[in-house]
């Protein structure tokens, strides 16, 4: 059985059970109140549980956790007000991620892993154009070729759009205004950096759920203070994670402990705007992905940016202050104090509003998984760092990374840019324009060329290199998820990954 977790003191200290951990959990407060420090402090005992954890560090603030602490009156003032007898600094087991390569190890995904129903999400594209674009993946699923990366994708749209009329009788109607709106919303994304997102070598998710030699759970922080700028970027990417996390792993009931937590910052982004069809597969992930041993923590500013059906299934919370200012204030204020299993040495609808720095409402889960009555209490601080790394702090830690130089060194294989872009130039040589040494391109790319020299209408058989690419495409499908929509929010609509 593992040890309880430490999470703060009221009159008594306040344990989280890890069998519980996994029934997930809310960091609520207003900006400033403490819920950085707070889930620098909870990150830090699943790590010392031997649970690996995944955050995402919005501000900057949480690279310091690789170093211990120090020289912080206000945590030694905190240890000696608590009474915290074996409190001790200490650096964490981290490993750092960025979208874009410059603060930790480069984490990609491909477009097919991705999938169209997360993509559109991430273009912001409305239901006809996400129809479109679900049937262009399904276009290059059937003709086996491979989306990678962004310029895998602008190729296979252009490629739809030029032979829309061959298409549309088997895929539907392919506008070209809704090809011309994507076009559009993926240079919006390319604008963004988002191309760097997309390629391989892809993430492997093993690789998030690590301990040291210590058996400490690896802290995997990606750096998304950058990334943060394109809010649909970040959400999708995140929300991606966790279904890929959902997908991939075995069930495995009730442990011990989770396998790994997951804590998703800035939660509301997850819910602004998001479409019901993916909202009801969110709602999904949530409840369902305890049963592989994650425990997933949303941490925002206001506990009306998580809707009912998710609320409903966080049992751990840590609510710090929230302010009454204006009437959806005050409404959080009343829905925040509802939520709370009542103490009646607690008045919550007052209390919340006076809590000070680091102070917070507290209900974890009992052994029986009961919320266990409301406490005012003061959360433990970190033995880490309180602060962001140097960038020479980060670059050594980075570079001492079993992990480094694999997902630095960038893969760009055959796909389909390659493909379309060498039936493109098969159709503009006949084998007389063609200077190739006596190779015949037009069989190569589709069949003999016209003996007129005219370019060739329409579609072509299947020559050599794309019966080639079919073929390794239907080998590695399950790899790169072939399926028209990837992943958990697939599986959920019935479409398992062969």
């Amino acid at each position: 059985m593992s040890t309880s977790m430490l999470i703060a003191k009221s009159e008594e200290f306040i344990y989280l059970l890890p069998r519980m951990a996994n029934r997930h959990g809310l960091i609520a407060g207003a900006t400033g109140t403490g819920k950085t420090v707070t889930l620098q402090s909870l990150a830090e005992g699943f790590s010392r549980l031997g649970v690996p954890v995944f955050m995402a560090d919005v501000k900057g603030d949480l690279s310091g956790m690789a170093y211990a602490g120090g020289n912080n009156p206000k945590v030694q003032a905190r240890v000696e007000q608590l009474g915290l007898e074996n409190f001790a600094l200490a650096a964490c087991p981290v490993t750092f991620w960025d979208v874009f390569g410059t603060k930790g190890h480069p984490i990609r995904t491909t477009v097919a892993e991705m999938g169209p129903l997360l993509l559109s999400r991430m273009m912001n594209l409305n239901e006809v154009q996400s129809g479109v674009l679900t049937a262009i993946f399904k276009i290059a699923d059937d003709q086996g070729w491979l989306l990678l990366d962004l310029k895998d994708l602008r190729a296979m749209i252009q490629h739809t759009s030029e032979h829309a009329a061959e298409y549309t009788a088997q895929y539907g109607n392919i506008s070209t205004a809704s090809v011309g709106a994507i076009q559009r919303a993926l240079l919006q994304l390319e604008h963004e950096g988002a191309d760097q997102l997309f390629g391989e070598p892809a993430l492997n998710l093993d690789d998030f759920m690590q301990t040291d030699a210590q058996g400490r759970g690896v802290i995997n922080i990606l750096a998304a203070d950058t990334l943060y700028n394109s809010p649909r970027v970040y959400a999708t990417l995140l929300l991606w994670l966790l279904s890929e996390l959902f997908e991939k792993l075995p069930e495995v009931g009730d442990l011990d402990k989770p396998k790994l937590v997951f804590f998703f910052d800035e939660a509301h982004l997850l819910f602004n705007e998001a479409p019901s069809a993916l909202m009801y597969k969110i709602e999904q992930v949530v409840r369902l992905i305890r049963s592989k041993g994650v425990g997933v923590y949303f941490v925002s500013q206001n506990p009306l940016d998580i809707p009912d059906v998710v609320l409903g299934q966080l049992g751990n919370r840590v609510q710090h202050a929230l302010r009454a200012f204006t009437p959806r204030d005050q409404k959080a204020v009343k829905a925040a104090a509802e939520t709370f299993r009542a103490n009646p040495g607690v008045d919550v609808s007052r209390v919340i509003t006076e809590l000070g720095v680091g102070e917070a409402l507290i209900s974890l889960l009992d052994e029986k998984g009961s919320p266990a009555p409301v406490e005012r209490a003061f959360i433990c601080p970190p033995g880490s760092r309180i602060g962001p790394a140097t960038d020479a702090e980060r670059d050594a830690i980075i570079k001492a990374s079993v992990l480094y130089g694999h997902y630095e060194k960038s893969v760009d294989r055959l796909s389909a840019y390659e493909v379309l872009k060498g039936r493109a130039a098969a159709s503009e040589e006949t084998p007389k324009e063609a200077d190739s040494g006596g190779f015949d391109w037009g069989t190569l790319f589709g069949g003999d060329a016209p003996a007129s020299g005219k370019k060739p209408s329409g579609r072509q058989p299947d020559g050599i290199l794309e019966t080639v690419t079919k073929t390794a495409a239907r080998t590695i499908g399950a790899e790169l998820g072939r399926q028209i929509i990837r992943g958990v929010l697939g599986s959920l609509l019935g479409n398992k990954r062969k």
